[in-house]
Formats: structure tokens, sequence, C-alpha cells
């Protein structure tokens, strides 16, 4: 149930007060007009009647105290209307006070100048009319001697007819009326010193009742406020209770208001009241000047004490309404500081991790201090308002059963948060300690082998140097106890809090490592005590020993050639030196073999130091990209930041950043932990790399975003949103140098994988670092060449679909049309075009380079797109005469022909490589389809999907496809089952038939009559392994490493010689790399194509490459290797 604003029995006893000052109703009083059920007479109402004068309230009094109403000579008085003559009459009846309203009225009627009958009808009507009580009604009768007389006459004759309750006096004079009421209590026209004044009089009646009106009026409106008040409900929000009581501090201003106007107005008119005897002292007030002063008085009190008890019930009221908002603001901080203390306590709950390394503790402590310091600032406002609850309750708030338990809970979660942050401190400072001690100790380890590994072995051959080597090692002996882990059970009991099964293992393996270093040194400790101990011979001058041999621990063939000889001369002369050197050659072969050892310490090291700088490195890579997000992306979001943030920086953030988020989390939740697994295991870092090559692409987004970035940054380097957050991150580069750290670190990579190689060329990793950092080169040219993709404008169609970009360059291009111009041709043999190329798996294309201006990367060129060529419609020629640089592309048979000159050879080479490569895939595609078809045929097998033209993917496939051809009946171990041809004799083969294939060629490329195959014609010839093929030198393109009595062992691009064609699709080679000779299976050598209508050439000058349009048959896929 909602709460009410003041109690009920207050407001009861606030309006209780005001009745009671009030008063009772009953018959009204001119001072509590305001209180009456029935609403009287005023004088605003009958105020023409009352200016017409036939009667007025002189405030005269008679002896007893009866009012006086006179009757002045009004010669009109007959026409009066009853209503206004009746309501004069009430009106002025009822401004006595009831006191002297009950003695009753005594009536002056002056007629000294009207006639007897008028006097007659005047009385008689008085008499019918008057509302009130009657005394006395004292006539003073006409003064004309006719009328005086007629008027005894008929008094004394008609003295029935004024038969009234009250006598009736008829006087003659105005001395006989002063025998009745004193002079005092007369008008001057009565003969009296009575000072009236009727307009006066008028008006202060008029501002007395319109005084009592707004007493009257406030005091009603007042009860209404006070009853709404006393009825609201208080709201359960701060903003809404906030409202209500801004609403109410309006009303209650809006209320004093109006009471202060009506006390003013009261003042005023008591002043007024007052004023005739201010002017002059001896002036008298009669009794109605006095009654009018007291109404006004009794009324400015009624309102001085209805403010007083208002005042009171609205500081009640305020109170209730300022407590309730000081609770719902606590109640309100309580909700939110409470969330953030259960989200703060789950986060450290949930922060269990104790380290894996020094660094890592190191940086699992900074965290947590960050943490502590970003907490405590949430835990200073719970334990404020704490505080602040607890002055509530002192300060005797009505809502203490709410606050306590609140402030209670709050003090509660501060103090498990503070024991929380403290039992987590204590057991990372426990951790540090330890990979403090673990660290120290496999210091002390790699030094010792550092120091065995940097002993001469000649040296301590002598008897001095094996004492000094020896004392080395003793001193670097004493050095363990400091150092070193002496007792491992100790270890376990000390650190048992924070033993998990990796820091387990780790502790172990340590302490394996320390084991196996200090068997390593009693092991040198011991032979160098053999040395000291060793009794040297005395030695003869004649005969030179052959020092030579103990200089070096691997001297070269040369050196070891002219020691020989040394010591053959020797020998001649004395044998004994021989033999002592002999046998002291021999100790120093033994001496070399344990120098082995050392050296692969030394390289473990070496390789140790590198995975520290790339472990270091990437933490703070890790740490710098978290900072940046923190202190620059997350702040663009900060309500409290946005009026530092440009208008054209606004919902920039994507642009300005990138991906960065994604690279941090890959970096920080995947990458960093598995560099850490491979610490005790450095060389086979590489696989770490292999395994997430798919996740580095992410900077190749990065990268192509940069560009904007780097734009946008420019534009608004000055922003004072940088600055400020430059100025809390305490960083001394801007943010600039922050967002090319990503660009940096992919870089940076390479770089420590060489290092990494160079030291382990012989351990069992070496193959996946070479393979991982060809892997993140190739990363980096993707990434470059996507930086220059980007920039290609005017290409209609999707870049995507022209598949992977292979390479991309800029060079010289000479066009050659046969359908152009004849001077345009002409022309273009001398003028090149410079084009930037751009070599996809499925087109190349050719665009114009364009320089732009600007600075960093705005500076970047365009590209504008030209034309572009179909790979599967291209042919090459390797080599143009007369430049070593030039190759062509020719285009639908030679229709139209480009000279591309390189800027040198090898680039030249490597492209022309790169298109082989496409071209050699699409042939693939186009020969493993037609094999499918012939093996449908024959077998009645459904025909696979055709396969990728992709370069890497198609040769993928294609081992997969060899592996599991096992077992095919088309395989080499399916001909080996069966009875294979004799070898064929020698000299004879292709020795007639064979065709030179360093024929001269006609603008490169081979003549239709040179072609050696046609497809027309190996149709004719029959279906698999019938086909008649030239001889000369072939490239397997499928290889089988099984040997077989008379089968061939070969590997895919092994070169071979075609000696005779055997049955059953068999041919007779020869290796010419081991001069072996055997039967392999025709369909595993590349086949001839020459240039006819079907085939497109990859020619070079002496030798020509094509990727068929139309797959050939089967039969149809066996090329001599060009010479």
């Amino acid at each position: 149930m909602a709460e009410k604003g003041v109690s009920r029995g207050a407001s009861r006893r606030f309006w209780s007060l005001l009745r009671k000052r009030r008063g009772a109703p009953g018959r009204y009083k001119p001072d509590e007009i305001m209180h009456q059920d029935i609403v009287p007479l005023c004088a605003a109402d009958i105020q023409e009647q009352l200016k017409k004068r036939f009667a007025y309230l002189s405030g005269g009094r008679g002896q007893d105290g009866s009012p006086v109403i006179t009757f002045p000579d009004y010669p009109a008085f007959s026409e009066i209307p009853d209503k206004e003559f009746q309501n004069v009459m009430t009106y002025l009846t009822s401004i006595p006070s009831l006191q002297d309203a009950g003695i009753g009225f005594i009536l002056v009627i002056d007629r000294r100048q009207d006639k007897w009958t008028s006097v007659k009808a005047s009385v008689l009507r008085i008499a019918a009319s008057f509302p009130a009580n009657l005394q006395l009604v004292l006539v003073l009768r006409p003064t004309g001697f006719f009328q005086r007389t007629l008027s005894d006459i008929a008094f004394k004759f008609n003295r029935d007819d004024f038969k009234m309750k009250v006598p009736v006096m008829m006087l003659g004079s105005v001395p006989e009326l002063h025998g009745y009421i004193d002079k005092s209590q007369l008008t001057e026209d009565l003969g009296g010193t009575l000072d009236y004044c009727h307009s006066r009089w008028l008006c202060h009646r008029t501002a007395i009742e319109s005084f009592a009106l707004m007493v009257k009026q406030t005091a009603q409106m007042l009860q209404t406020f006070g009853t709404e008040l006393a009825e609201t409900e208080l709201p359960n929000d701060v903003q809404s209770t906030s409202l209500v009581l801004s609403v109410h501090t309006e009303k209650k201003a809006k209320a004093k208001e109006d009471l202060q106007l009506a006390l003013k107005e009261g003042n005023s008119i008591l002043e007024s009241l007052r004023e005739p005897l201010a002017e002059s002292t001896s002036h008298s007030v009669n009794q109605d000047q006095l009654d009018n002063q007291a109404t006004v008085q009794r009324l400015l009190a009624q309102l001085n004490e209805t403010e007083a008890a208002f005042d009171e019930f609205w500081a009640k009221h305020q109170q209730k309404l300022e407590q309730c908002l000081q609770l719902r603001h606590f109640e309100q901080g309580f909700r939110e500081v409470k969330t953030t203390l259960d989200s703060m306590s789950q986060k450290i709950a949930a922060f269990t991790d104790v380290g894996n390394s020094l660094a890592h503790v190191q940086h699992l402590l900074k965290d947590l201090t960050s943490f502590e310091e970003k907490s405590s600032v949430a835990v200073d406002r719970a334990r404020a308002l704490s505080l602040e609850g607890q002055q509530l309750i002192e300060n005797k708030h009505y809502a203490v059963d709410s606050i306590h338990p609140k402030c209670e809970e709050l003090q509660h979660l501060c103090d498990h948060f503070a024991s929380e942050i403290t039992r987590r401190r204590a057991l990372l400072s426990k951790s540090l300690e330890l990979h403090s001690l673990l660290e120290m100790s496999m210091k002390w380890c790699d030094e010792g082998i550092f120091l065995l590994a940097s002993q001469p072995v000649d040296k301590c051959q002598s008897q001095d140097g094996a004492e000094a080597a020896l004392q080395e090692i003793e001193k670097f002996l004493e050095t363990g106890a400091e150092n070193k882990i002496q007792e491992l059970n100790k270890i376990y009991k000390e650190y048992e809090c924070i033993l998990n099964q990796d820091l387990l293992e780790h502790v172990q393996k340590v302490f394996q490592k320390q084991e196996s270093t200090e068997e390593m040194f009693h092991r040198r400790q011991a032979s160098l005590k053999k040395l000291a101990a060793k009794q040297t011979r005395p030695v003869q001058p004649v005969a030179p020993r052959p020092e030579a041999l103990t200089k070096s621990p691997s001297p070269s063939p040369g050196s070891w050639r002219s020691s020989e000889n040394s010591s053959s001369e020797g020998s001649a002369l004395r044998r004994g030196p021989y033999r002592r050197a002999k046998s002291e050659m021999s100790e120093t072969r033994q001496g070399r073999s344990s120098s082995t050892g050392d050296e692969e310490e030394n390289l473990a090291i070496l390789r140790r130091h590198v995975m520290n700088e790339l472990l270091d490195t990437e933490r703070a890579y890790v740490e710098e990209l978290l900072c940046v997000l923190e202190g620059y992306a997350a702040e663009m979001d900060n309500p409290l930041m946005a009026h530092l943030i440009s208008t054209g920086l606004q919902n920039k953030k994507s642009i300005l950043f990138g991906n960065m988020e994604e690279i941090y989390h890959f970096h920080n939740r995947i990458f960093l932990r598995e560099l850490e697994s491979c610490i005790d295991c450095p060389e086979l870092v590489g696989r770490c790399f292999l395994e997430r090559m798919e996740e580095f692409q992410i900077y190749e987004k990065y990268c192509q975003n940069k560009p904007r970035s780097e734009s946008l940054w420019r534009q608004f380097s000055d922003c004072p949103f940088f600055q400020e957050c430059q100025k809390k991150l305490d960083h001394k580069l801007s943010l600039d140098s922050y967002l090319l750290k990503p660009v940096q670190r992919i870089t940076k990579y390479q770089l420590l994988l060489k290092e990494m190689l160079k030291y382990s060329k012989n351990c069992e990793g070496a193959e996946d670092l070479q393979e991982a950092l060809s892997s993140i080169l190739g990363i980096l040219k993707a990434v470059n060449d996507s930086m220059h993709l980007i920039a290609i404008t005017g290409y209609d169609g999707n870049l995507s679909d022209l598949g992977k970009l292979l390479m991309q360059g800029s060079f010289s291009v000479w066009t050659d049309h046969k359908k152009g111009h004849t001077k345009v041709k002409e022309l273009a043999r001398f003028k090149p075009m410079q084009r930037h190329l751009f070599l996809h798996e499925k087109a190349v294309l050719f665009c114009k380079k364009r320089e732009e201006n600007g600075e960093g990367y705005e500076k970047a060129p365009s590209y504008s797109y030209k034309q572009s060529l179909n790979m599967t419609a291209v042919g090459i020629t390797e080599n143009v005469k007369g430049d070593a640089k030039k190759f062509e592309i020719w285009y639908n048979a030679r229709e139209e022909v480009y000279i591309i000159q390189a800027p040198t050879p090898e680039i030249k080479a490597a492209w022309v490589n790169e298109i082989r490569k496409v071209l050699t895939s699409q042939l693939q595609a186009c020969r493993e389809a037609s094999q499918h078809r012939a093996l449908e045929q024959s077998h009645s097998l459904p025909l696979p999907a055709p396969s990728s033209t992709s370069p890497t993917k198609g040769s993928t496939r294609n081992v997969k496809k060899l592996e599991d051809r096992k077992t095919d009946p088309l395989s080499l171990e399916g001909y080996v089952s069966s009875s294979l041809p004799k070898p064929p004799e020698k000299g004879k083969g292709w020795s007639k038939t064979s065709h030179s294939l360093e024929a001269p060629e006609e603008d490169g490329g081979w003549s239709s009559a040179e072609e050696l195959i046609n497809s027309s014609d190996a149709e004719e010839d029959g279906g698999v392994g019938s086909k008649k093929l030239a001889p000369g030198k072939y490239t397997v393109v499928m290889g089988d490493e099984k040997e077989g009595p008379d089968t061939l062992a070969m590997r895919s691009g092994d070169m071979v010689e075609v000696v005779e064609e055997g049955s059953e699709g068999l041919w007779y080679v020869r290796d010419l790399t081991s001069s072996k000779e055997g039967w392999v299976p025709a369909s595993s050598l590349s086949t001839l194509l020459g240039k006819s209508s079907s085939a497109q050439c990859l020619s070079s000058s002496g030798k020509t490459h094509c990727a068929r349009q139309l797959c050939p048959e089967p039969a149809k896929i066996l090329s001599p290797e060009p010479v």
C-alpha cells in the first residue's frame, strides 16, 4: 500500500483548529459574514439602494445601548419599491452585534418637512416591514402650523391605527428628541454632535465585507489544499517524488501569496478605519466604528492563526516529502551500487588464473590493481551510501525499518569484496613468489649451460686450464643455494593453494631441468678433475707436437691433412712423441663430441631467448591493443565525453579503429595462450602459426581499412577528445602511432620466425617453422596485394568472382592486334603503355596507375580499369627475342597479343611461372574430367564433380586422388600384377621415329604441322592406352614411389625419356636423374600439345605450354617436357 503524505490525524487536527477559530454557526454577526450558510446581503449587492439614504445606521445608541436607525426627510419615500425597502432594512438590522440587536432598535423618523398623510403612511410602512425587534419609534412631526395641528388631531383620533408592539412617540421638536436620545448619539441634522458621513460609511462597509469574503475564500482554498496534501500517495521513484515535491511547493507558495494579500488588505482597511482618530485625537468614535475595527482585527487574527497552523501543517508535509525523496535516492543508489558490487564480485570470483609465467603473474597483478582502482569508486560510493543511510536513521527518518537492513547489506558487500581482493592478491603474490623462484632457477640453469658452452675445450686439456675451469664451475655451483629449488616437497606444501595441474607440471619440468643441469656440471666437474690431476710427461724438443689438432673443436679438412703430414714427419724422427700425440688426438676427439652437446645447449638457449622475445612482445602488443580499445574506442560511446567529439567524428568508430577489437580478441584469447604453451619447446612454435593461419587473415581487413582510418585521423587529429584520452592514458605518443601497431606486428612475426628457424635447423619443428615462415610471408604478400586491389576503379563486375589474386605489378605493355587498325598496330610496337597488371586465377586485369595527392595513405595510388583477359583463352610466349625482360600474353589464338616488359628478369620469371601454374591447373582440371569420363565408359562408374581450376585446390585434390587410387586397376600396381612387357633391347625404340624438339618456331610457338597430337586423330585411334605418342622427354604429373621388379618409382615433377611404347597403356621410360629404367602408366606423364584450333599454347623460344579449351581424351594427356 502506498504511503500517504501527512497523517490523517494531523490533517484533522489542523482543520478542527480552523473550525474552532471560525466559530459556531448561528444568527450571523457582522464579523462572521464569511461563515454563513445562507449568503447574506452585502453592501456591494445593494449599494445603489443604500446610496439613496432614505434610512441609515449612524452608529448612535440609546440610553440602554439600543442601536438607532434614522429615517431622514426623504420626499420620495413612498415611491421606494417594497423590495428595495425590505433589503435596506434587512441589511441595516444585520450590522449591529447580536447583543445590541437583542435589546431592540430605536427608530428616529424625521418628517418635519413632510405632510401628515405621508407621516402616517411612512410609520405604517416601517412598522409593517421592519425585520428586527423594536424598542421605541420617535417621529418628528411636521413643523408647519397647519400640518402640526392636523397631525395632533389626527394622531388622537387615529391612535388605534398606530397600535404597535412598541410605543410611537410624536415629537414636535428636536429638543424633545434629545430627551430620549443624547445629543452625542445623534447626527448634526438632528441637532446632535455625532460625526457621520454616509459615503464613508458605505465605503467602509463594502471594504470590510470584501475582506471577510477574501478571508473565507482563503480558508476554503487552504482546506482544499490541505486535503490534497493529506491524501497524496508518496511515489516510489526519485523523479516522481521530486515532481510531487516541486508541485506541492509551488502550490504552497501560491497559497501563501494569497494569504499575504488578504493580510495586506485587512491591515489597509484597519488603517482606514483608524484614520479619523489619527487625524484628531479629540474625535469621538461611535460604537459602529468600534465594531468595524474589532471585526477587521478579528479577521486579521484569524488569518494569522490560520497561516501559523498551515505553516505547521506544511512543515510536516514537506518534511515527509523530503524524507521520501531522500529514501528514493537512497534506494536508487542502493540498487545501482549493489548491482555494481555483485558484478565486481562475480568478476573477482571468476578471476582464478594464477599465471603461467613471471611476466604473466606480474600482468595479472597489474590487472588486479587496475581492477581494484576502478572498483574503488563503487566501493567508496557504497560506503558513503551506508553512512548516508545511518545519517537518515539518526535524523529520525520515518522509514528506519527499510534503511537499516540496506546499510548492513552494503557494509557486508564492501567487506566481502575487500576480503576477496585481499585473498586474490595474496594468491597472486604467492604465485609471483613461486614464479620468481622458478625463473631464478631457469636463469641459473641457462647461465650454467652458457658457462659450460663458453669454456674452450682446447684450453681445458692443460692442467692450468682444467683447474681454472674447475674453479669457475665450483664458484657457479655455490650460487645455486640462492637461485635453485632445494626441496620439491617443500615447494608443494608451501604453494599448495596455487598449484594447479599446469603449474605443477611446470614446477616439475623446471626441477628436472635443474637436476639435468646439475648432472651436466657434475660430469664436467669430474672430467676436469681428472684432467687437473693428470701428470704431464716431458716433451722432447726435437719433435714438434701436433698442437694444431687441439686448437679448434671443428677443424677444416685442410688443417686435418696438414696435421697428419706433420705427424708423419715426426714419426720418422721420434716414435714415442707420435704415440703421445695420437693419444692426445683421441682425447681431443672425445672433447669434440662433448662440445657438440654443448653447442646444442647453446642453440637451446638462443631459441629460448627468441621465444621470450616473442612472448614479451606479444603480451605488450595485447596490452597496447586493450589500452587503445578501452582508452579511446570505448570512450567514444561515453556520454560524459560526447561534448569533446567533433561532429564529423561521430559514428565513425568503425572507420577509425577498423576490426582492431577482433584482432585483440584473437590474440588475447587464443594466440597468446598457444604461444605460452610452447615456452618449454620453442622450436615447436611454428605449429601455433600454422594452425592459426586462417585467423591471421583478419589483418588483411584491417590493412584494407587503414587508408580510411588514416584519412579520418588527419582530419580530426586536433580534436579535444583525442587529447583528453591521451592525457588520461598518460601516453607520450598520439593515437595514430597505436593504430599502426597491428601493421607493425604482422610484419614482426616473419623476423622472429627467421631467427627461430636459424637456431632450429636440426630440431623436430624445423619443417613447421619453415612452412610457418612461408605462410606468414604469403599473408604479407596477400595483404600488400589487397591494398592495391581495393584501389581499382571502373571495374563493373565483382573482383571476388575472378578468384584469388596471385600477382600484381607495373609493366610496360605493347599491343599487336590482328583486327586492329594498321596505323594503330604500327604505332603500338614503338610506344609502350604503362599498365599495372593484376593476375587472378580466372583473369588478368590491365589497369592504368594514377598517383594521388596527399600525405600518408592518402598518397596511395589508384588504378583505372582498362581491360581484362579470361585465363581460359590466354597463352604466353616466355621469351621475346632481343630482351630477357619481355614475354608475350596472347588471346584467342593470337588475335590479340600483348608484349609485356618487366622491370627485372626475376620479376618476369616469377610472372611466367605463376601464369604457367594457372594454365597447367586448367589443363589438369580438363585431364581429370576426361579421365573420369573414360572410367565411366569402361567401368560404368558415375562421373565425379569437376575439380577446381585453382592451382592450389586442384593440386590438393589431385594428390588425394592419387592416394585413393592405390587399388585402381589403371594404376601402376594394377599393371604390375599382370605380366609386364619385356624391356626393349638397347638401340631400339624411338630412334627412327623421334622428332626433334628443337625445331624452329614461327612467332615463337608451335605450328599446326608440328603438332604431334590432334584430338580428332586420337579419337580415331581408340580408347585408353591405344595411342601413338612422340618420343622425347616427359614430365611426371602423377607419381608412384612404389617400385617393383620391372616398374619404375616416380615422383611428381621427375623428368623421364620415353624408350618404347608398350601394351595396355604402359611406356618404358628412363629416369634422366637416376638413369633407372622401367615401365610406367602413360597417364602419369605430361602431354605434348601444339598450337591448333583446339588448344592454346604456353610457348617460349624452343618450348610450348598449352591449356586446352576443350579437354583432351584420356589417351591424349601426355606431352614431352620441353628441352
